[in-house]
């Protein structure tokens, strides 16, 4: 028998008109959420004035499609927190147009099939008018034509560039960066500094498919040479054969996995001595939810193109500092409060920012029901979401043609078991290197 989804009911508290600095605790997280300059004190935990909420008008559902079981499950365990924490900062500050935000979450299981099942169960049967969706290539990618289906806007949180790309549609968004924006992000400086011969190894599955199409074009194109990619199965535990193909003339070595995989790359690369004869690149999905120091010196000296930094002194303003705080994050490390948990940092923070762009384009809109997505669907399309509470991981645009996210990146080592940010690469300068190669926003609706 299916489980029941899970459903945010947030406690019901009396209301509370106490003022901090001159500003009511409403007015204050208004200003915060906005990014005003009020906003730099700390955050006040908000009690909830039910009368603020339009209760004739009903709950806006918002489903969240989430890997809280199977191989994402050390991820999905962060998307699902950062999303609760979303929506108790928004039911706190009067809901989104005045009704109270309610999130229901189905298990994708992390399995296209599984997924795609449970997307239609959070539409039909629960109602959801709009979804933050899937971390996990091949859900998303599954996801995205029910979705479109079925007229409901979908936020992808995974980076195979299919999403906002040739599989991408009108309904379909995403806040985060893609395979295309961080090869533009981290390759030509990797190139230069780094080496001009690489080999690619990733798992056998969409988003290191992806990542080998978009890097190789670019490397390529600066003129370097990409040898071909060497692919594991998704349920390998030796890689110590594939590793073993790797041609003696690499420089970079680009590795593409996550969670058990990740691990055993890592491990199994340094007991080869690869960092030897070769420079080890990445990106943030092959150490998400793993600490450096647990791999004890296996990912020393790797570089890693960040999309949000680790270590708070890097992004070091109040929006930074309590978005920690109230996902339950250690400033260093990004180590859970109270235990050993890694965030899932780099990605997390999508399932969080998604229900504050949302509640941007719902009240720019005007949206009350279904019959009005449309209105939706064209404030989402070039969305400008400025630095604040709900945007803590940086400003950022919704682009309008292929609805990609263009965040600020950041490149970085892992020296002494702490990243340390080498490079940042900012929005506009991502902008300027990935032209949009869709244009959604012509799409009848």
């Amino acid at each position: 028998m299916a489980k029941r989804p899970t459903k945010f009911r947030p406690t019901k508290t009396a209301s509370n008109d106490k003022s901090t600095g001159g500003l009511t605790r409403r007015n204050f997280l208004e200003v915060a959420l906005a990014g005003g300059a009020a906003a730099s004190g700390a955050y006040i935990s908000l009690a909830r004035d039910m009368s603020a909420f339009a209760q004739a008008s009903g709950s806006i559902v918002i489903g969240h499609h989430c890997e809280l079981t199977g191989g994402f499950a050390s991820w999905g365990y962060w998307h699902n927190k950062c999303a609760l924490a979303a929506t108790k900062v928004i039911n706190d500050g009067g809901g989104i147009a005045g009704r109270k935000l309610e999130l229901v979450t189905e298990d994708t299981e992390s399995n296209p099939a599984a997924g795609a099942r449970k997307l239609r169960s959070l539409i039909q049967r629960n109602r959801a008018s709009f979804i933050t969706g899937s971390v996990h290539s091949g859900v998303m990618l599954a996801s995205i034509p029910v979705a479109t289906e079925m007229k409901t806007v979908y936020f992808s949180t995974g980076e195979a560039t299919e999403a906002t790309g040739e599989k991408g549609t009108r309904y379909s968004f995403r806040t985060g960066t893609d395979t295309y924006g961080l090869a533009a992000a981290g390759a030509p400086w990797a190139y230069e500094n780094l080496g001009k011969t690489w080999t690619i190894i990733s798992p056998d599955y969409a988003w290191g498919h992806s990542h080998y199409k978009e890097h190789k074009a670019v490397i390529e194109k600066l003129g370097g040479k990409v040898h071909d990619p060497i692919y594991v199965p998704l349920d390998a535990k030796d890689l110590v054969p594939y590793l073993a193909r790797i041609p003696q003339d690499t420089q970079v070595l680009f590795s593409v996995f996550f969670g058990a995989l990740s691990i055993a790359f890592y491990t199994q690369a340094k007991s080869m001595g690869l960092e030897k004869t070769m420079r080890m690149y990445s990106v943030s999905g092959t150490i998400e939810a793993i600490a450096p120091a647990d791999l004890k010196g296996a990912a020393e000296g790797v570089y890693i193109v960040e999309n949000f930094p680790r270590m708070l002194k890097y992004k070091d303003d109040a929006f930074h500092k309590e978005y920690n705080k109230l996902v339950g994050t250690d400033d260093v490390h990004a180590r859970e409060i109270g235990s050993d948990k890694v965030n899932a940092k780099s990605h997390s923070w999508q399932s969080y920012e998604n229900l504050f762009a949302l509640k941007q384009a719902i009240e720019a809109s005007g949206w009350k029901q279904k019959s009005d997505d449309k209105g939706v669907i064209e404030a989402l399309e070039g969305l400008q979401m400025a630095n604040s509470l709900g945007f803590a991981q940086g400003a950022k645009t919704l682009r309008k043609e292929d609805h990609s996210g263009m965040i600020d990146c950041y490149i970085s080592r892992i020296e002494n078991d702490e990243f340390q940010v080498k490079k940042k690469v900012t929005k506009e300068e991502m902008a300027a290197m990935l032209p949009p190669r869709y244009d959604f926003s012509k799409e009848a609706l």
